[in-house]
């Protein structure tokens, strides 16, 4: 996936286009990230003995990953981005680090 956990992106279509905001979860096997305050869905819940109530509760939906762009810390633009393979001494320390397509600098790693 392009974009991780931490991450600040923009929604690129959907009822929620045009809206940015941070990346609260990934869940790659399934190709989808949640982002924080945006894709607000109502969700009926059961009752779940005397402690929990029943009622209609408003959550954050998952989004397709293909429906968001990255935002580049860099630029501060909505950008592709690729990966590129940061050279070190010997074969141990090479690593792949993203980068935006538009002002062509690696994106560092979001903080957790």
């Amino acid at each position: 996936m392009h974009v991780r956990t931490g991450d600040e992106v923009l929604v690129i279509t959907g009822k929620s286009k045009g809206q940015r905001g941070k990346i609260t979860r990934a869940i790659p096997e399934r190709d989808r990230v949640v982002v924080e305050n945006l894709n607000m869905v109502k969700k009926h819940v059961k009752a779940r003995g005397p402690r929990q109530r029943g009622g209609i509760i408003e959550m954050e939906a998952p989004l397709h990953v293909s429906n968001v762009m990255l935002i580049c810390p860099n630029c501060g633009k909505a950008a592709r981005t690729g990966d590129r393979i940061l050279e070190g001494e010997g074969k141990v320390s090479r690593r792949k680090a993203r980068y935006c397509k538009a002002c062509d600098a690696t994106i560092a790693e979001p903080a957790k």
